[in-house]
């Protein structure tokens, strides 16, 4: 029932893929938007598509997650969904009353050619976006991509759809979020604070799908960049994209439209990509990286120089997300630990120059990601090559079951733990969190597997 059917031999495969280390993009599309405030997604497709987006969402922030469909029927699939989503918009305001509707195309609306610049630009032209309301959209095709790119086409669409310039700059820097938890977004401006740099974090999911519970339910909770924010990027001095394959097509885009220059740089996870993320901040903000900052630096330097007697030489198997597994992979290897199979399943060129360039110090590891780069092959690569370790998302429970190998839920979509949209991993803090988490499965299997007497009370 489980994989201890899959064969240890590696064959090349050309048009299969087995569990692919992925999901599609309108999951990213629809999670982006929900970053900006009294913002209600809006799936183009089938009612399926949307359920299915917003139960895994749900699944994994354990929060109700608000979309709307055009709910395409055997007519619509035909002859197009413009009626559809004309209809949708009207209904939308007038029943649920959001600030902005973010549409996302699926596969079904994509096909049938459906454009939603034009069908946006006549619900406009036919007064069905009140006054003070906006509509914006992102092509985000299943067939193609990932949800991350999905993700990254709805954050470029923010900036293109949202940005102005006045020709006066203002003292502020953009941060565009590349996909990472509510924790990671509210690290980055408790960050951004502390060093007294005035941000724009744009999208931003803290306060959203984190929400406390206050016994009444809001369908737009008090989080998420505002309009107001999403307008002044155009007149920011820099942007800072934190992610090559998430964050910086929406820099790219203020650069075009409003000459803001821009920076492009690891997600900020482990101690390398965090300190050039507080150096390039400091620099674009103009202000000193305080002491509080520093000192969180060196409680986490401290702690991997205690344990790394515990990290030295350990293998890992890593599959997730582009963006995030290139600054972890980084942050291993900075434990002395020996990342030996990366896999992920968004595809880009990006990916496989910035990984080659992490892994001079890891000569032989595996890595590959786009087509066929899948739990299949990862599970192949640890049969030829077991491991000590592996970290990703919940789908991995079940190579760590069969392989009997210490497993750290890492990524998305996580189905079976809590505690992923509340504690950070980016950032010095979030750092020391993964730290403790791989030191603790590995202590829990050397206390596990232990001789009688070997088994020590102080580790």
């Amino acid at each position: 029932m489980l994989l201890r059917h899959t064969p240890k031999e590696v064959k090349e495969r050309e048009g299969l893929t087995i569990n692919p280390a992925k999901t599609c993009q309108p999951i990213g599309a629809m999670y982006a938007a929900l970053g900006i405030h009294g913002c209600l997604p809006h799936s183009h497709g089938s009612q399926g598509c949307c359920s299915y987006h917003r139960s895994t969402l749900t699944r994994h922030y354990k929060e109700p997650v608000m979309a709307a469909t055009s709910s395409f029927t055997e007519g619509a699939s035909v002859f197009g969904g413009q009626a559809n989503l004309l209809q949708s918009i009207e209904t939308i305001f007038a029943v649920y009353d959001p600030d902005i509707i973010a549409v996302h195309s699926t596969c079904l609306s994509e096909t049938i050619g459906d454009d939603l610049q034009q069908i946006t630009k006549k619900a406009k032209d036919d007064s069905k976006i009140p006054e003070g309301k906006y509509v914006i959209y992102a092509s985000t095709p299943s067939f193609i991509g990932s949800h991350i790119t999905g993700y990254a086409n709805m954050v470029t669409g923010m900036a293109e759809q949202f940005s102005v310039s006045t020709g006066e700059k203002k003292d502020q820097v953009n941060i565009v979020a590349g996909w990472m938890e509510p924790s990671d977004m509210r690290e980055i401006k408790d960050i951004s604070k502390a060093m007294g740099a005035k941000i724009v974090l744009f999208p931003d999911t803290s306060d959203v799908l984190d929400a406390p519970q206050t016994g009444k339910h809001e369908i737009y909770p008090k989080g998420g960049v505002t309009v107001e924010e999403l307008k002044s990027t155009g007149d920011s001095k820099c942007s800072l994209a934190l992610g090559c394959i998430s964050a910086e097509p929406a820099a790219i885009a203020l650069d075009k439209k409003h000459k803001v220059p821009f920076e492009t740089l690891d997600m900020p996870i482990g101690l390398s990509a965090t300190d050039r993320f507080i150096m390039s901040l400091s620099k674009a903000a103009g202000v000193k990286v305080p002491a509080e900052i520093t000192a969180a630096r060196g409680r986490l330097v401290d702690v991997m120089a205690d344990m790394e007697q515990y990290f030295h030489g350990k293998k890992v198997a890593l599959f997730g997300d582009p963006d995030q597994l290139i600054p972890l992979v980084e942050f291993l290897l900075d434990l002395n630990m020996k990342p030996v199979h990366i896999v992920s399943g968004t595809p880009g060129q990006r990916f496989e120059k910035r990984m080659k360039e992490v892994l001079v110090r890891a000569p032989g590891a595996n890595f590959k990601n786009g087509l066929n780069a899948d739990m299949f092959l990862l599970h192949q690569w640890i049969k030829n090559e077991p491991v000590d370790l592996l970290i990703g998302n919940t789908y991995g429970k079940y190579i760590a079951r069969d392989e009997d190998i210490p497993f750290i839920r890492f990524g998305f979509p996580i189905l079976d733990r809590i505690g992923h949209s509340y504690f950070p991993n980016v950032g010095y803090n979030g750092a020391l969190r993964l730290v403790e988490k791989i030191l603790s499965v590995l202590m829990d299997r050397q206390d596990r597997t232990a001789l009688e007497e070997k088994f020590e009370l102080v580790m």
